[in-house]
C-alpha cells in the first residue's frame, strides 16, 4: 500500500489549514491562573500547496500557533514561517520541492526545502524556528513574523538541531548538525550571549538520522542509532534512510568542551530514540532518559501508521559507568508515549519529575492523555483529554517563585474530533489527574504539530 497525504497526513486534524489570522478576546473555560503571562508558541508542518506525489508529515511548510496571555486575556495568531523555499513556492503558486517519500523528484536548488516547521528556542534575546537540515529562521514576538534565516553571524556552517540545549545554569546553548558526508556530525557551543564559540568535528562510521541528544552538567550525550542515510543503498534500489535492525546502538559521551579525541562510545541493542527527557550525573555513571523504540519502519515506510504494529516509544533509563564502562538498559514504563518534557529550569540535572504524550491505544501518531512521572518513587499519574479529544507535546510553565520542582501548568493544544474544535489546555503539574484549570476556544482548527515552547512575559520584553 502506497502511503499518500490523502490517507493520512493530509486528512482530518493532520491537514492543514491555509488562513493567517489574528483574534483576541478568546473565549476562556475555567480560569487562567492570575500569575500566567506570556506566550505559548508551537510549530508544525502545515503545506501552502498540494504536494508533490507522496506526502509525509515530516515535509510540511512549518506553521507556528501562538497563544498570548496577558491579565487573564488571551489572543491567538498564526503565521507561516516564511522560508526561501516557502517564498519560491508561494511566487510560483505550486509545489517545487518534493518531500521525504519522493527523492528522485529533481527540485529546484538541487537540495532539501529548508521546511522550519520542526521546535523553538529562545536564546540570547533570539527566538528561532528550527529545521534539523539547514539553518535556524529568525522569528519576530508577538506577531510571529519571519525576519530570516540566522546563522551567528556567519559562524554557522553545518546545519542546526531541531533540539538544542540551553544550560539554565550557565546559559551556554548546546547544538549539533548532521550531514550525508564527512564530518556525520558537528557539535557546536553557543555563549550565553549568543556567540557561536566553537564547532567541532565527531567521526561516526556512516550518517544517521540523529534527531535529539543531551545534556548533563559537564557532558554531551550523542546517539549514533541504526536509523541510517545510504546514496549507495538507494542507488540499488533500496531506501535513502532506513532502520537497520541488526545495526548496534551507540551512544557517545564526551565533555561539554571536549572534541573527537575525548568520546567514550557505549553499545547498545538496536533502538531509535526521537527525543531524550534528561539526563544527568549520578557518581560514576551518567543518567539518560528517553523514548525508545524498536523500530521506525512505522514512520518511514508505505505502510499507514495508524497501524503501529506495537512499534511505539516508551520510556526508559539508561545508566553508562564512566569508570568501568558498563551500560544497563531499563524500561520504565509499558505504556507508549513520546514527546518527553520536563521543568528545564532543572535540564541537565537529576529531576524528580517527567511528562510525556501518551499514545492512544493501538494508535500512531495520536495522543490522547499526559502522562506525570515521580522518578523518586516510580510512580505516574495520568491526564486524560477525554473521549474522541486529542493532543501532543506538553510544554512545562514554571509558576513565578516557585518553590517546587513541578509548581507550574502543563499547556499544550488539544482537538476535539467530535466538535471538531481546538483548544489550548492548561493543567497543573502538581495535580494532573484533575480537568483542566482552564481551556480556551480557538478561532480556527490547529493540525496536529510537534513542539513548542512558553516565552514568558521577560523574554518577550526583551526579545531582539
Amino acid at each position: 500500500m502506497v502511503l499518500t497525504a490523502i490517507n493520512f497526513f493530509l486528512d482530518g486534524n493532520f491537514g492543514p489549514v491555509s488562513a493567517e489570522t489574528t483574534t483576541d478576546n478568546l473565549k476562556v473555560i475555567g480560569e487562567i491562573p492570575p500569575d500566567l503571562s506570556g506566550m505559548f508558541v508551537r510549530n508544525g508542518p502545515n503545506p501552502q500547496f498540494t504536494p508533490i506525489g507522496r506526502y509525509h508529515w515530516f515535509d510540511g511548510d512549518g506553521m507556528l500557533h501562538g497563544l498570548r496571555i496577558t491579565n487573564g486575556e488571551v489572543s491567538y495568531c498564526n503565521r507561516y514561517v516564511k522560508t526561501q523555499g516557502f517564498l519560491t513556492e508561494n511566487e510560483a503558486g505550486k509545489a517545487l520541492w518534493a518531500g521525504l517519500l519522493e527523492p528522485f523528484h529533481p527540485n529546484p536548488s538541487g537540495g532539501s526545502k529548508n521546511a522550519a516547521n520542526t521546535a523553538l528556542i529562545y536564546h540570547a534575546g533570539r527566538f528561532l524556528a528550527l529545521w534539523e537540515g539547514g539553518f535556524p529562521h529568525a522569528i519576530s514576538l508577538p506577531d510571529l513574523d519571519t525576519l530570516g534565516q540566522y546563522n551567528f553571524n556567519g559562524k554557522l556552517a553545518s546545519s542546526f538541531t531541531a533540539h538544542p540545549k540551553v544550560d539554565p545554569v550557565t546559559g551556554e546553548m548546546m547544538f549539533f548538525g548532521y550531514s550525508f558526508s564527512p564530518p556525520y556530525v558537528t557539535y557546536g557551543v553557543v555563549s550565553p550571549e549568543g556567540e557561536l564559540l566553537k564547532t567541532v568535528p565527531f567521526d561516526l562510521p556512516q550518517p544517521v538520522m540523529m534527531h535529539d541528544f543531551a545534556i548533563t552538567e559537564n557532558y554531551t550525550i550523542f546517539m549514533d542509532l541504526p536509523l541510517t542515510f545510504s546514496f549507495e543503498r538507494m542507488q540499488k534500489g533500496g531506501p535513502l534512510l532506513m532502520f537497520e535492525k541488526n545495526r548496534t546502538s551507540r551512544f557517545g559521551i564526551v565533555p561539554r568542551h571536549g572534541d573527537n579525541s575525548q568520546i567514550r562510545w557505549f553499545e547498545c541493542p538496536p533502538c531509535y530514540i526521537f527525543h531524550t527527557l534528561n539526563a544527568y550525573e549520578d557518581g560514576d555513571e551518567v543518567v539518560l532518559l528517553a523514548c525508545r523504540t524498536s523500530m521506525t519502519d512505522v514512520l518511514m515506510s508505505d505502510d499507514n501508521p495508524g497501524e503501529t504494529n506495537g512499534e511505539l516509544a516508551y520510556l526508559y533509563r539508561w545508566r553508562f559507568n564512566l569508570e568501568t564502562g558498563e551500560v544497563s538498559e531499563e524500561k520504565l514504563d509499558e505504556r507508549a508515549s513520546d514527546f518527553p518534557r520536563i521543568n528545564e529550569q532543572f535540564l541537565g540535572r537529576k529531576t524528580r519529575y517527567g511528562y510525556t504524550a501518551k499514545f492512544a491505544a493501538g494508535s500512531m501518531p495520536l495522543f490522547d492523555g499526559l502522562i506525570k512521572y515521580d522518578f523518586s518513587n516510580g510512580t505516574s499519574k495520568v491526564h486524560e483529554f477525554g473521549a474522541g479529544r486529542f493532543g501532543g507535546e506538553a510544554v512545562f510553565v514554571p509558576a513565578p517563585n516557585s518553590n517546587s520542582e513541578d509548581d507550574g501548568w502543563l499547556v499544550t493544544f488539544v482537538y476535539d474530533s467530535q466538535e471538531d474544535v481546538s483548544e489550548l489546555v492548561i493543567v497543573s503539574a502538581k495535580d494532573v489527574e484533575s480537568e483542566a484549570v482552564a481551556r480556551v476556544i480557538l478561532p480556527q482548527r490547529v493540525p496536529y504539530g510537534f513542539h513548542g515552547i512558553w516565552v514568558s512575559q521577560e523574554q518577550l520584553n526583551t526579545v531582539i
